[in-house]
């Protein structure tokens, strides 16, 4: 399970790029593409090194003009997607 506490990184076992400010990314297990929008591809873009979900949230909330609530419900619900088809590797945060 994902927390706001969670480090999320971009898994080694896919590979990705930005196309017309949306993202793509190929599953290299599966060898299925998928794609995110314009904010995902944010989200993705700030989790090729490994970032704690909070620091993304805050991240958004203040390029965008949205609830911080609302956006850690949206971020750990994208997260936890993309955790489930092995885009993203997830760790504990460690003495928080």
């Amino acid at each position: 399970m994902i927390s706001e506490r969670s480090i999320v990184v971009a898994s080694r076992s896919q590979v990705s790029c930005e196309l017309e400010g949306e993202a793509v990314m190929l599953n290299l297990k599966d060898g299925v593409y998928y794609g995110l929008n314009p904010v995902g591809a944010h989200i993705w873009k700030l989790i090729r090194e490994p970032k704690q979900v909070r620091e993304v949230v805050n991240i958004l909330t203040e390029t965008y003009d949205v609830e911080p609530e609302r956006c850690t419900r949206e971020v750990l619900t994208l997260l936890q997607d993309l955790a489930a088809r092995g885009l993203v590797e997830v760790q504990d945060a460690v003495g928080s």
